[in-house]
């Protein structure tokens, strides 16, 4: 069975498998953090946008947004999106496609963001160092930069299990069953997908795999690697809440502003 680019095939099957993802919740959570952080934020930066819900729903609050990601499918999900927003909403946004280990968008901007776990993805140091210079580089002095990743304490207290979601709509059904690889040593778990896609029309099932590794992070790594995009960190917590994050904590956000 063909093993797919990361967010290749699965482009296709993302918004389903998501489909309670809670969007708005996420975005009012980002914008509360920025009127904190940098009320007087106008334009904005994604790293990672996908399929452009998040990016849609901070032009609906008045940003002008640019959401970049490395999946041609992802981009052409979010263009999609963009097609159905009223016009001035659809104004304020810009897509792109390319790697945030090399980006180059302009700018600077007031804000940037890597949500849904996008700094995980980098799993080896060089790239994390990358992708966080890429994300100072962009930054107006005094801007932030907001992301969340894997929280470190939580993932090697309770290590991620195998598991199986399973999501239909009026086109297809689709099983997606997760098998993670913990290198503690390396802080990364490996997540093996293979995807059952069933096309209800004909009946037909194909199949597909990906290979997702995961870096999870901690919170002296991530003072280190702000330091190293010229920011410094000025708030975290457990993402939607706030809280101080525990043990359980699987997700946390980090709030770090570019040093003028």
């Amino acid at each position: 069975m063909p093993e797919a680019a990361v967010f290749g095939e699965y482009a296709r099957t993302y918004a389903l498998l998501y489909a309670d993802k809670d969007y708005p919740a996420e975005a009012r959570f980002v914008l509360d953090l920025l009127a904190a952080h940098a009320p007087g934020a106008r334009t904005l930066l994604e790293l990672g946008c996908g399929g452009g819900r998040h990016a849609a729903l901070f032009a609906a609050a008045g940003l002008a947004v640019t959401g970049v990601d490395r999946s041609a499918g992802m981009l052409t999900r979010a263009r999609a999106h963009a097609a159905t927003l009223p016009p001035a909403v659809a104004a304020r946004l810009a897509w792109l496609r390319g790697d945030i280990r090399e980006l180059h968008a302009g700018g600077p901007y007031d804000a940037v963001t890597a949500l849904f776990h996008v700094m995980s993805y980098q799993t080896a140091e060089a790239d994390l160092r990358a992708a966080f210079a890429r994300a100072g580089a962009h930054l107006a002095p005094g801007g932030v930069f907001i992301f969340d990743c894997w929280h470190g304490p939580c993932v090697e207290a309770e290590p991620p299990e195998v598991r199986v979601r399973r999501a239909e709509d009026e086109a297809m059904r689709v099983t997606r069953i997760c098998e993670p690889h913990w290198d503690r040593a390396a802080h990364t778990v490996t997540v093996d997908y293979e995807f059952f896609v069933q096309d209800r029309a004909s009946g037909a099932i194909g199949t597909f795999c990906e290979r997702h590794p995961m870096r999870y992070l901690f919170a002296d790594e991530v003072r280190v690697l702000l330091a190293h995009g010229g920011m410094e960190p000025v708030a975290s917590g457990q993402w939607l809440t706030g809280a101080a994050p525990g043990p359980g904590t699987f997700s946390v956000f980090y709030v770090g502003r570019k040093v003028p």
